[in-house]
């Protein structure tokens, strides 16, 4: 069986039944108060939150898998490796970001950080992670008032990384020769486990669930096809929209792009002549950036990087995104509008159509995954928002402030939840998961079991908050707010 579950609802399929138990999660609704790069708040203008994001993923997942669906090689290998369900994709893609902490990686580093080292959390936190655990275990909208009850094969499509941070499977793929795209460990902590991972230690025997009926379909540590196709529509959908956002706010520079895509495509025998020592030194030079990531792909991914297609790749970005988008600047007309749907649904449609399905792919990428060109042109694009809009000093700024919030407001709920004289006025939902996780690590058999829990928990409760929440509630344990009454609780 490749579904476990009911079809109660107003849905006959059980995995249409999924999709209207995730979409009527508040924790999908919380989705529209989450960053996605900037906040819309602080903005000030319409950006991408995590919810539009969740829908653009899920429009373009549903196109990738009816696009293969309809080429009969394609269809026939997709059924060899478990199949792929439109509905499954849909409901995969839509709940793939349901972990994410307020103010978007820059929160999910930050809890990591603490969950580890001031809670001692071994697995610490990561977004893919918490949303298995979401829907499996925290959200309480399900029938069986715990997780969701989703089916075995719309949990199985949330693992983009199918493994735990430490031990899960045996042997991990961290230590893989060749170690899957995320799996290794972080270059500046080493010891610490995977960089990404989709499984808490507490969790995982609904991994090992979810995973069952793939068995000897898809190696341990590749996704179903039904993951791969989610994981490559946000591949694309991130690449574009974000790039949609920032020329609207005028942050995306015609001349600045300009200059570092024209003078690597002008200087390109020459940059790739320079030693590694002196490109770094001058990497803010135009061209030296591109030549940088140049050099990064092939040392990550020599198994599909080509010189030519890099090259072609950066000359139609440069034609459609420079001399195309950005060469008008956006001042909210018709025609400005017209031009960013059209920049959008050009790329959209072209990635789309490069999606291809494997037999046999290599450890670094999917079943599903983009062909050679478009594979270069979608790092290309994601260099443009890396370089001239997350490397901005004014972001940076603006993070490490969102940083300084969420570590304030970690260690405020933790003094509370520690304080033997105010823990019974704690707020019930995290007095909830305080017993939810200490249940977790008993049955584990950890030591220190309660001082565990409280780590877990706190890292729970933030972590479920909009940016709003999270900014309100440490208003209010700071005693800077006036307000008895905020939504600071309420999910």
């Amino acid at each position: 069986m490749r579904r476990a579950g009911s079809t109660d609802g107003l849905a006959a399929s059980p995995f249409r039944v999924d999709r209207d138990r995730i979409v009527a999660s508040p924790f999908f609704a919380r989705l529209a108060g989450v960053t996605q790069v900037v906040s819309s708040a602080g903005s000030g203008l319409l950006v991408h939150n995590r919810l539009t994001h969740s829908l653009k993923v899920a429009q373009v997942a549903r196109g990738i898998a009816e696009r293969l669906l309809a080429t009969p090689a394609a269809a026939e290998l997709l059924r060899t490796l478990g199949g792929c369900d439109l509905d499954v994709v849909e409901a995969a893609a839509l709940a793939h970001d349901l972990g994410h902490p307020p103010f978007g990686h820059l929160g999910e580093e930050v809890l990591d950080r603490l969950a580890r080292e001031r809670f001692g959390l071994a697995d610490g936190f990561e977004g893919n992670a918490q949303t298995l655990r979401i829907v499996t275990t925290t959200d309480v909208r399900g029938p069986a008032g715990a997780g969701l009850d989703l089916t075995a094969a719309v949990r199985a499509a949330l693992l983009k990384y199918p493994w735990t941070r430490l031990d899960h499977p045996h042997p991990h793929p961290k230590d893989a020769a060749v170690p899957p795209r995320g799996a290794g460990e972080p270059p500046d902590a080493p010891g610490t486990g995977s960089l990404k991972f989709s499984c808490y230690r507490s969790d995982l025997e609904d991994l090992v669930q979810a995973r069952a009926p793939f068995v000897g379909l898809v190696a341990d540590t590749q996704q179903t096809v039904e993951a791969s196709v989610m994981d490559t529509a946000d591949d694309i959908a991130y690449a574009i929209h974000d790039l949609e956002d920032f020329h609207r706010a005028g942050v995306l520079q015609h001349t600045t792009v300009a200059a570092e895509l024209g003078s690597w495509l002008d200087g390109a025998l020459d940059l790739a002549a320079l030693p590694t020592a002196d490109l770094v030194a001058r990497v803010h030079r135009p061209g030296h950036s591109l030549e940088a990531l140049r050099r990064r792909l092939h040392a990550k991914d020599s198994w599909v990087v080509d010189d030519d297609a890099f090259a072609a790749a950066v000359r139609r970005v440069h034609a459609e995104l420079v001399d195309g988008l950005l060469g008008v600047p956006f001042d909210g007309s018709a025609a400005a509008e017209r031009a960013v749907a059209a920049f959008s649904g050009t790329w959209t449609e072209r990635l789309v159509g490069g999606v291809v399905a494997v037999a046999d792919p290599h450890p670094r990428t999917g079943h599903v995954t983009l062909a050679g060109q478009q594979w270069h042109e979608v790092a290309v694009l994601k260099f443009v928002h890396h370089r001239f809009v997350l490397g901005r000093p004014d972001l940076a700024l603006h993070q490490r402030g969102q940083a300084t919030l969420l570590t304030a407001l970690v260690e405020a709920l933790r003094d509370w939840l520690t304080d033997r004289h105010q823990r019974s006025r704690l707020p019930s939902r995290l007095d909830d998961l305080v017993g939810l996780a200490y249940d977790e690590y008993r049955v584990l058999g950890v030591d220190e079991p309660e001082r565990l829990a409280v780590g877990r928990a706190v890292i729970d409760f933030v972590s479920s908050l909009t940016d709003a929440q999270a900014v309100a509630m440490l208003d209010v344990l700071s005693g800077r707010s006036n307000y008895l009454w905020t939504d600071s609780l309420v999910l």
